[in-house]
């Protein structure tokens, strides 16, 4: 049966393993904060990268990363903000990602917003 939270872990566990390819570390998985969630934390020689991961089932309702609309973004980088608040990480470079997920496929977008 359709189980959209274990379809997002899944997407979260392809696209955490597309990152770790690649050389990146895994620093933090569905950080919470009062302002929301970041599906994932990687850095890699410095740079700090928060992924927001998008699963669908199928792209009949459009392309994943375009449910990631201005606000979504607003949010995402209050969220990155109290990420490195909480933490005491000083990155070199910070970028937020978005990645979709989708027919087995992962397609990452860096810099999406």
């Amino acid at each position: 049966s359709y189980d959209p939270h274990r379809l997002g872990r899944h997407g979260e566990d392809l696209v955490a393993r597309w990152y770790t390819e690649r050389g990146y570390v895994v620093l933090d998985r569905n950080w919470r904060c009062e302002h929301g969630e970041l599906d994932l934390v990687v850095v890699r020689d410095g740079d700090l990268v928060v992924c927001e991961v998008k699963t669908r089932s199928s792209l009949r309702f459009g392309h994943p990363v375009e449910a990631v609309g201005p606000r979504k973004q607003q949010r995402l980088r209050r969220r990155t903000g109290c990420w490195r608040e909480a933490t005491s990480f000083r990155p070199r470079a910070v970028r937020i990602d978005g990645a979709a997920v989708g027919g087995g496929r992962v397609e990452v977008i860096e810099h999406a917003c």
